[in-house]
């Protein structure tokens, strides 16, 4: 691995949730010192005060640009946009709360596109208090689409011996499925092969769901939704070279693929993919936006406001997040 340490911006998320206290916590991991220059793009007076949550005894350094970080281990690098009271509730929907947390976001984006940092690495935020703070986005996949002009685009899962690729995601489930058409699948597909070949794996072995059980059972189940919407793609996608199995039905597809058959699997819906990787542990998955001109990963968690302020929250998930930033951002 490369010895260059890239520069990670990590962005607060909801501050009225768990995402200022496993930022804090996760600053007490070597690895993130170790493989990553790492700053937060928030609020300064909130971190400070996640402190006594967590019992974090780091110095929190205001900076105004990336350039102003020290990256001192016993310090934690806050590009503090100074837009919340510290007296924030804790644990509640807030529209301040959700303003903010499009801001940090926009902030990131930003730097990123202007190469001052490498790749962006989110906290969660609440999709309830962004709606209420003005920003009418179904989460942060959609703010970067949008903010970075991205047409084409899809959320990778990832956890340890499991990939999961979506064509459809923060839709109804009918809606999904009238969306679901060959040229997107062969997008996906073509997107999965060409995201874990940058990322070291030669000639990915690709595994794609059906949308029906047993993946229509050759007409038995379903409208023929298989034959029409994703039969077409995989055949494209072997003639391209694409080393690609499917439709396979998803009730036995995520297991072979934990087992090492397939190194990712694509799936049609939401709940088809995130199920399968929730299983495993929240703790350990990571949401990586793929298809956007600039590397973003995130927790696979929610604000979870029911524990926010008790210092409690697992902030493993963000460690494996800042660790996939590391191992996805462009190699200098």
């Amino acid at each position: 691995m490369s010895t260059h340490k890239p520069v990670i911006g990590i962005t607060m998320g909801d501050a009225a949730g768990v995402g200022p206290e496993i930022i804090l916590k996760s600053f007490e991991h070597d690895i993130v010192h170790d493989t990553s220059r790492s700053f937060v793009i928030g609020d300064a007076a909130i971190l400070e005060r996640a402190k006594n949550f967590t019992g974090s005894t780091k110095t929190i350094n205001r900076i105004k640009h990336p350039s102003e970080a020290g990256f001192d281990k016993e310090a934690i690098d806050c590009l503090d946009l100074n837009l919340l009271p510290a007296d924030l509730k804790i644990g509640e929907v807030s529209a301040a709360a959700g303003d903010a947390a499009f801001q940090y976001l926009s902030k990131a984006i930003s730097l990123a596109n202007n190469g001052d940092i490498d790749a962006i690495c989110t906290a969660p935020l609440n999709k309830e208090a962004l709606q209420k703070g003005g920003h009418m986005y179904p989460g942060h996949t959609e703010i970067l689409a949008d903010l970075t002009g991205t047409k084409d685009y899809s959320m990778m899962l990832s956890a340890p011996n499991l990939k999961v690729i979506h064509v459809t995601t923060h839709v109804g489930i009918i809606d999904a499925i009238r969306m679901i058409n060959p040229e997107r699948v062969l997008y996906v597909i073509q997107l999965a092969h060409d995201t874990l070949t940058k990322a070291g794996i030669q000639n990915p072995k690709i595994a794609v769901c059906g949308i029906n059980p047993h993946a229509g059972e050759n007409g038995l189940f379903g409208n023929g939704e298989e034959e029409e919407k994703i039969i077409p793609a995989v055949e494209q996608a072997i003639a391209l070279g694409i080393d690609v199995q499917g439709p396979l039905p998803a009730d036995t597809l995520f297991f072979r693929t934990v087992r090492g058959d397939f190194d990712i699997v694509v799936a049609m819906y939401h709940d088809q993919g995130h199920a399968p990787v929730k299983v495993l542990g929240l703790e350990a998955g990571v949401n990586i936006t793929v298809g956007l001109p600039i590397i973003r990963t995130s927790v696979d968690h929610g604000t979870a406001f029911d524990i926010a302020g008790t210092g409690i929250a697992d902030e493993q998930s963000l460690v494996e997040a800042l660790r996939q930033a590391v191992e996805l951002a462009p190699k200098k």
